[in-house]
């Protein structure tokens, strides 16, 4: 089991480095789970990422759509927000939305508030990040999963 490390991200600036590193670490079918309090970041972090993929048009949340599928250079990110599907609808609404297959089918798969659908997503995270709000602007975020070391590695370099 890989440990949880921790990325203390003092500025918006160093949330941005962050997701740029993240994306950087992407492979085909990678699940990048976003987990953390309303107003913790995930969405200026997915938004972080989308851009180090490539992704230059405004990118907004999909609280509303639940997903959002992105084209970039490198592949194609699909982008949920399950915030809205809890309880009994949480596992049938999140297989209902093709993420498990968006996996399979090599997409770059990240998801907010997804820790409680796992299994329809298709197993275990290679990342999962959670935020914590640690000032106005400042962030503490917790990585785990395979890709947790390398990152923490390379945002301290920054």
């Amino acid at each position: 089991m890989t440990p949880s490390l921790h990325v203390t991200l003092a500025t918006r600036r160093d949330t941005r480095r962050l997701g740029v590193a993240i994306a950087s670490s992407l492979e085909a079918g990678d699940l990048v789970l976003l987990s953390g309090d309303l107003g913790a970041g995930k969405t200026f972090l997915a938004r972080s990422i989308a851009r180090g993929l490539g992704v230059r048009t405004p990118m907004t949340s999909p609280t509303f759509t639940l997903v959002r599928e992105i084209p970039t250079p490198r592949g194609l990110l699909v982008h949920a927000d399950l915030y809205r599907l809890r309880g009994a609808a949480l596992d049938t609404e999140t297989r209902r939305l093709g993420l498990r297959e968006h996996r399979t089918e090599g997409a770059f798969v990240l998801v907010e508030w997804g820790e409680d659908a796992l299994e329809a997503l298709g197993g275990h995270p290679d990342l999962a990040v959670s935020l914590a709000i640690a000032g106005p602007h400042a962030r503490a975020a917790t990585l785990s999963g395979p890709k947790a070391e390398a990152l923490a590695r390379a945002v301290a370099k920054r």
